[in-house]
């Protein structure tokens, strides 16, 4: 499974004894991984301090996640030709994540575990912040190159009614600079190529005889060339049109057919260009927002272990990774069993949804008596 369960239960000889026992238990039926999850001793500070720190880091852990998942699909969308390899690309400090949180090690160099908790939420805060502008920055010029290019694409694709006919037709297909003569393009029905054949000719006064021909084809029918006299333009499109002829309104403007060549072009040469460096962006910093989205997690272990546990600091965080999405009621049941004694009252209206406690609304996803917090790694679901 994809998700963690990050946890911790008091540090004194009770306690321990308990998570040993949960360990036991866990490992015989096979319900979870569980790993020691480091944390150091940081500078605790004031009870307000921390209240107030508790609050400010819930809103950035899920700031956090919500940016790392954009970011992954980011990924997606950059590797549009290549998605079996976007989970190559998705790594934290060039490990897959699920190892890199399994072997989680505080970065002293990056966070020093001596500045005050504030400062280092601050600084993981300003850092995730920072990633997202940028982030907003690169892939909206990046989609809007790739809109662009895909607004030309769609005008080369469709039927001969809708499509552009710019790439089909050619200098040598019209009568061009005449001040009688004008080549018009036609679009006829395959059951009716015989029929326009036999009748163009005849649809108007004027009609160059033998000046059809056939251009272009689709599943429905083709574009043919007829050249006539400008004058007799309208009498000719109302006759095709009562014959089920479709004149295609087009003028045969050779630099806007050469611009047109030219930004599809440059479109496609300026996305190869943003490919590289763009998802070379991603990775990196992917990989930095996750490392910091774990950080946070852990401040929030130690912060809530103080408020809960109390002082002096004394806890022990551990990292359960459960084996099935069928045990994770089960492994819930075990540890709210084995903790059940941190807080009495609340564990037993957890393990008997009968009980009903004036003024009190618990709910197993509302209330545990240990610290826990939930870490999906289901990035891409």
């Amino acid at each position: 499974m994809s998700e963690f369960w990050l946890i911790s239960a008091p540090g004194d000889k009770e306690n321990l004894q308990a998570l040993e026992r949960m360990n036991t238990v866990t490992s015989k039926s096979n319900l979870s991984y569980n790993t020691k999850f480091t944390i150091p001793d940081f500078k605790v500070g004031t009870l307000d301090s921390l209240v107030g720190l508790s609050d400010e880091l819930g809103k950035v852990d899920t700031f956090a996640e919500s940016l790392i998942k954009r970011m992954a699909q980011s990924v997606v969308e950059v590797m549009e030709d290549a998605k079996g390899k976007v989970q190559e690309n998705l790594l934290a400090n060039g490990a897959d994540l699920t190892s890199f949180v399994t072997h989680f090690e505080w970065d002293m160099a990056k966070y020093p575990a001596k500045q005050p908790l504030v400062s280092i939420a601050d600084t993981l805060a300003k850092q995730l912040a920072q990633i997202e502008t940028d982030l907003k920055s690169r892939t909206a010029a990046y989609n809007a190159l790739k809109t662009n290019l895909e607004n030309l694409e769609k005008k080369s694709t469709g039927t001969l009614f809708t499509r552009t006919l710019s790439d089909i037709v050619s200098k040598e297909d019209f009568v061009l600079d005449s001040e009688y003569l004008v080549t018009l393009l036609v679009i006829v029905p395959k059951p009716s190529y015989v029929q326009w054949q036999k009748t163009y000719e005849s649809l108007s006064d004027m009609v160059v005889p033998r000046s059809t021909k056939l251009i272009a084809e689709d599943n429905e029918g083709g574009l043919f060339t007829v050249t006539l006299f400008r004058k007799v333009i309208d009498d000719f499109k109302t006759k095709a049109k009562e014959n089920k002829f479709t004149v295609r309104e087009f003028y045969y403007d050779e630099k806007e057919i050469k611009r047109e060549r030219e930004e599809m072009t440059r479109l496609l040469s300026d996305k190869k260009q943003q490919y590289g460096p763009l998802l070379r962006w991603l990775k990196v910093n992917f990989s930095e927002a996750f490392i910091a989205w774990i950080h946070i997690k852990a401040l929030r272990v130690f912060v809530e272990s103080v408020l809960r546990y109390g002082l002096p600091v004394n806890f022990q965080a551990l990292l359960l990774q459960p084996q099935k999405k069928s045990s994770t009621k089960r492994l819930r049941e075990v540890l709210n069993s084995v903790f059940r004694h941190l807080d009495e009252v609340a564990a037993a209206s957890i393990l008997d949804a009968s009980v009903e406690i004036p003024g009190l609304q618990l709910s197993n996803q509302d209330y545990f008596p240990y610290v826990y917090f939930h870490i999906d790694l289901g990035l891409l679901d």
